[in-house]
């Protein structure tokens, strides 16, 4: 299996917003194993996250939006496109505005400084999601239509016809033999010009210019014309183009605008947060239509991962543990009897896999309940507690002046009693990076093959006093 990866080091880009027009910085940097790719508004009090999935999308006016809570991020497709398509699975990203710089309008400058720094492998592996049937999108009304076919590889095909005499009838085409630098991120975004006044009375396009947008003309534009939309937008006048297309330099290829609508798609369906193997066929993609299918594609794959759940994690039992009970120990403050971990199965940046072997011998069986012995809900939990803690405090240097605090426990099922004899597998995952101390994990427990407890847990490490 392929392991997830992250950039070996950080980025910086700064530049104008397209839309907002306001000056901001993009620090781009490494990020855990199974942490995705988030946003971190700096500017915002108390630093917010936003993810980057289908779920947070709530505006495609001429760029994709997404938002969680209060914090807002914008325009961010070019950057996910060149992230995701060439590797980055785990990235965080710290913004000091509403969005995201659009610099050339392509994504280029993310390309050259992603393949600048390389990326390193993580030791988790890659999730994938492959349909097992075809999902589709479709506007009839726009003649818009974008669907996935099951299939063992990733492509994607583009096809778009805006009934543009400049234009005409273009294709683009992505698969794994694609140089996604020299073929794909170069190609920058487009406007026509009859939508430039209708972008500005909508409060969009304020950092927009030739510098970062094609402006596709129409036969019969004159100069009068022109002149006014210049100084409409406060612009240096220009005069028409022969090939009918106004851009600061001449186009890289044939076909860019239809290489940027392929690279707004990779883009945006990055946001499905995991791998595709599938087949895209899209006419007339926009961003609306990319991420709607990227919202029907995430819910797909979380109804099958609904599904499989229920599947206890594969151990080797036979395996030598990755800790012992003795160097949980070192990790952990707790002693017997409130020790509830016997050993550590596997140990990753986000994830943790304990057991707990149950016996009669527990202290608690004497009183819950005689004749009855049921290890009481709140111990499980304990226990996936210890867990947990064995996860988070691994990730400092010197966790024997450190403490593990529990302030949250949602969500809690019990699904099935736990008796003498049984065996508990705990695991542990983080939902989100660990930031100021504070941790947030999702824990499972089960015995054998049958899920018999789960909730979510939210701890803050903290330094012994």
């Amino acid at each position: 299996m392929a392991k997830q990866k992250t950039l070996a080091a950080p980025i910086h880009v700064a530049g104008q917003g397209l839309h907002t027009g306001a000056k901001v910085e993009a620090d781009i940097r490494p990020a855990p194993a199974g942490s995705g790719i988030f946003f971190v508004r700096e500017d915002l009090a108390g630093h917010p996250i936003v993810h980057a999935l289908a779920e947070n999308v709530v505006d495609t006016s001429r760029g994709t939006t997404i938002v969680e809570g209060e914090a807002r991020v914008s325009t961010l497709e070019h950057l996910m496109s060149a992230l995701w398509t060439l590797g980055v699975d785990n990235a965080e990203i710290h913004l000091n505005g509403p969005e995201v710089p659009i610099l050339d309008g392509s994504a280029r400058e993310y390309a050259r400084q992603i393949a600048e720094v390389g990326l390193v492998e993580q030791e988790a592996e890659v999730e994938y999601f492959c349909p097992s049937e075809k999902i589709s999108f479709k506007d009839a009304t726009a003649g818009v239509e974008i669907t996935i076919y099951p299939d063992d590889q990733y492509t994607v095909n583009v096809l778009i016809d805006y009934q543009s005499q400049v234009l005409g009838h273009q294709f683009a085409m992505f698969d794994e033999h694609s140089d996604y630098s020299d073929e794909i991120a170069n190609s920058r975004t487009f406007v026509f010009l009859h939508e430039l006044e209708i972008l500005r009375d909508h409060n969009l396009i304020k950092g927009g210019d030739l510098e970062n947008a094609l402006v596709i003309l129409e036969r019969g534009v004159t100069q009068e014309e022109l002149d006014r939309l210049a100084n409409l937008f406060g612009k240096p006048k220009v005069h028409p183009a022969e090939n009918g297309i106004l851009s600061n330099e001449p186009l890289y290829y044939e076909n860019e605008p239809a290489r940027h609508k392929l690279l707004d798609v990779l883009g945006d369906l990055a946001l499905v947060g995991v791998r595709l193997k599938g087949r895209i066929v899209a006419i007339r993609p926009g961003h609306h239509a990319n991420t709607e299918l990227a919202k029907l594609l995430r819910k797909a794959y979380k109804s099958q991962e609904q599904q499989q759940k229920g599947s206890a994690p594969k151990i080797d039992f036979a395996a030598p543990p990755i800790l012992d009970i003795q160097q949980v120990m070192q990790l952990l403050p707790h002693r017997p009897p409130f020790l509830l971990v016997d050993k550590i199965m596997s140990l990753s940046e986000t994830k943790v896999i304990g057991i707990k072997n149950v016996t009669m011998n527990e202290a608690f069986f004497v009183g819950h309940f005689p004749g009855a012995p049921v290890m009481p809900g709140v111990l499980q939990v304990e226990a996936m507690a210890q867990v947990g803690g064995v996860l988070v405090l691994s990730s400092v240097p010197d966790p024997e002046n450190y403490l593990t605090y529990f302030l949250r426990i949602d969500n809690v099922r019990f699904r099935q009693k736990v008796v003498p004899g049984d065996t508990l597998i705990l695991s542990l995952e983080l939902v989100s990076p660990v930031r100021r101390g504070m941790a947030v994990m999702h824990g499972e427990t089960y015995v054998g093959n049958t899920l018999v407890a789960e909730g979510d847990l939210m701890a803050q490490i903290a330094r012994k006093s």
